[in-house]
């Protein structure tokens, strides 16, 4: 029997009927329905106005909406736990999380796009851009033989190699294969602070930048490196390894860079004992150079060479382990080289150093390779 076939109303008169003294079965036989239905009317409905049923009937369904949004919001509640989906941020994956949804869970597809704020056009969109798989097997061999270079190099490095992608692409390129790093050093907070003039340098040997690097062999033992850089070319002019570096090798450095290029107008250092020594000050007055000594306490007096540095240990000696000090020099002096002659730079327009001086006709020939000697 269809459930809507008696109105309430009817079901009561019925009842009223029954109460009357009317016999049950010319009653049933009068409105049509089974003695057990009669029964269950009786049970359900009897000494109750149809006022009341109605009440009763509205609480009844009302009571159902409530169980039924529960177990829905139950269940969503599980779901969203289970796939934990603001973690997905790629599109494909998400289309991923939403199919598991719908196969575990039995919910529908609107549905299940509807509780992890899924665009239902970007659940069933489908790319139909070239995959391009020989650039992005490329990209990888740069970024596994590069380990630090983040997306702009790689970009440059493809660029070079006649790729055709934009900048945009590239990064979407790179963050498809996850080849994305994480910086090692938190951001620093800017602060705004007058600070006094620096020297502006406008060509090649206006103003060198240098300090030291520490580091340690395999066994412990430790070694420093001094480093040397021309600030307008961003050219890294020499890296001296030693163990025990002092003023005598900084000098030593120093003259076997001027023997090949000429002496600096200003060099940019801290205030270490070496660099504060009468050695230093005494091959200044020499050449004719001016030493400008950082601030105390302040590097960012010399930041130039703070720059390279970093990038000289998050690119160089963090990814080597060294076992002697001629294998640290050998190494440490071709990543150098290569610094110079491919490493791209933003600060001159994702040129090299060597290209950029080359470009500019500023210096006669190639930069040659430097050569420290031995130091203890």
């Amino acid at each position: 029997m269809k459930r809507k076939r008696f109105s309430i109303e009817q079901i009561v008169a019925v009842l009223k009927q029954a109460e009357l003294g009317m016999p049950v079965a010319d009653l049933i036989r009068q409105v049509g329905i089974s003695e057990q239905t009669f029964y269950r009317w009786k049970k359900q409905y009897a000494g109750m106005q149809s006022d009341q049923v109605r009440e009763l009937k509205q609480l009844q369904d009302e009571n159902a909406r409530l169980k039924k949004l529960v177990a829905e919001l139950s269940l969503d509640k599980a779901i969203l736990q289970d796939v934990a989906f603001k973690k997905v941020a790629r599109p494909a994956l998400r289309r991923d999380v939403v199919a598991y949804v719908v196969s575990h869970y039995g919910l529908t597809m609107r549905r299940a796009c509807r509780l992890l704020k899924q665009p239902r056009s970007v659940q069933y969109y489908r790319s139909v851009k070239d995959p391009r798989p020989e650039l992005r097997s490329r990209m990888r061999e740069i970024a596994y033989t590069r380990v630090r270079y983040g997306y702009r190099r790689v970009h440059v490095l493809l660029r070079r190699e006649g790729w055709q992608l934009g900048r945009n692409q590239a990064y979407r390129l790179y963050c498809e294969e996850q080849l994305q790093l994480r910086s090692k050093l938190p951001k620093r907070r800017k602060m705004v602070v007058t600070r006094m003039a620096k020297i502006v340098p406008v060509k090649p040997n206006d103003a060198w930048s240098m300090d030291f690097v520490a580091d340690q062999l395999a066994d412990g033992s430790k070694f420093r490196t001094l480093t040397v850089v021309d600030v307008f070319t961003k050219e890294a002019l020499a890296i001296e390894v030693g163990q025990r570096l002092k003023g005598e090798h900084v000098v030593s450095a120093l003259n076997r860079i001027v023997a090949r290029r000429g002496a600096p107008r200003h060099v940019f250092v801290d205030n270490g004992s070496e660099f504060s020594g009468r050695l230093l000050d005494m091959w200044a007055y020499h050449h004719q150079a001016k030493i400008d000594f950082s601030r105390p306490g302040k590097p960012t007096d010399n930041c130039h060479i703070e720059t390279f540095n970093g990038s000289f240990r998050d690119e160089c000696l963090n990814l080597h382990w060294f076992e002697t000090l001629g294998e640290a020099k050998a190494i440490i002096e071709a990543w150098r080289r290569d610094y110079n002659e491919s490493r791209p730079h933003s600060a001159l327009k994702d040129l090299a150093p060597a290209e950029f001086v080359r470009q500019l006709a500023l210096l006669p020939g190639p930069i040659g390779p430097e050569t420290p000697e031995n130091s203890r």
